[in-house]
């Protein structure tokens, strides 16, 4: 489909019944126009939905833990796995369940805050989770490269942690999922994929050239002007207050989404972004000197 858009764009229709010696040479679709420079971007560009390494390890990380989980280990193991690696509010202001320690000590008391986000309740909630991290975590890895991708996941893994923590300080259920982290690449991705000459616009072209995510993000009160992402965002609370709150059950057993850790996450991806974004910003090309 790339290549054929600027195929149609650059070719030259002669008549069928002209003779071919007589037909002029048509330019190379996948050579630089030295007058439509643009049109050089049918050759570097890749499918949109080309998904970069550090995502796929990320989804294979998610469905190897749980295919252990479901498949080596017992019941008994499991539990034992699920309260050694969950995050449980109560382990940072209880003894433990029922007066017992919980597992994993003093290490689990750290660790938790991120291994939580690689155990899921089901293949419907792993499911739902990658539905999400293929396309929001690809445009994430693809501006921030592999390295600052997952240290950002990791932080919004922890900040989702903490609004949990805050807001329930005494919970012994225990709290798994990639959501919070998921929710922290959605709200970074709102501060660029919107940007003229940016992902949205080229995918809509037909094109994906790798300049899109390179192009400046707007301040943060300047994205929360923009009309697209608080429509996003509207609809994005909305659906968390229906599943948080009760309205609508998930899963099998009716479990509820941890819709505190959920945005505790998205407040982080949208605060620390700048932190993690590898482009110069706008204010920064602004100051540079002219030559």
């Amino acid at each position: 489909m790339v290549a054929t858009a600027t195929y149609v764009g650059c070719t030259q229709v002669h008549p069928v019944t002209e003779p071919p010696e007589t037909q002029p040479s048509r330019p190379d679709p996948f050579e630089p126009d030295p007058f439509r420079p643009e049109l050089y971007r049918a050759k570097t560009s890749e499918p949109i939905f080309n998904v970069p390494p550090v995502v796929v390890a990320t989804v294979a990380v998610l469905v190897g833990v749980h295919l252990f989980r479901t498949f080596v280990l017992s019941s008994n193991q499991n539990d034992l796995f699920v309260l050694t690696f969950a995050f449980i509010p109560a382990r940072y202001v209880t003894d433990g369940l029922n007066g017992a320690a919980f597992p994993g000590g003093f290490g689990a008391d750290l660790w938790s805050f991120f291994t939580y986000a690689f155990l899921h309740a089901s293949l419907l909630h792993i499911g739902l989770n990658l539905a999400w991290l293929i396309p929001f975590g690809t445009a994430l890895a693809r501006r921030f490269g592999p390295w600052r991708y997952t240290g950002f996941m990791l932080v919004t893994a922890a900040a989702g942690a903490l609004a949990q923590l805050a807001s329930d300080p005494g919970g012994e259920v225990p709290m798994i999922g990639a959501s919070a982290a998921i929710s922290g690449a959605m709200a970074a991705a709102m501060r660029f994929v919107f940007q003229a000459h940016g992902p949205l616009e080229t995918w809509r072209d037909g094109l994906r050239d790798g300049e899109a995510y390179r192009v400046p993000a707007l301040s943060l009160m300047a994205t929360f002007r923009d009309p697209r992402l608080l429509l996003f965002l509207a609809v994005w609370m909305g659906l968390n207050a229906l599943f948080g709150l009760g309205a609508v059950s998930f899963g099998d057993q009716g479990q509820q989404l941890a819709w505190q850790a959920h945005i505790g996450g998205f407040v982080a991806g949208l605060v620390l972004f700048g932190a993690f974004d590898p482009v110069i910003t706008r204010a920064e090309l602004d100051t540079e000197p002219s030559g």
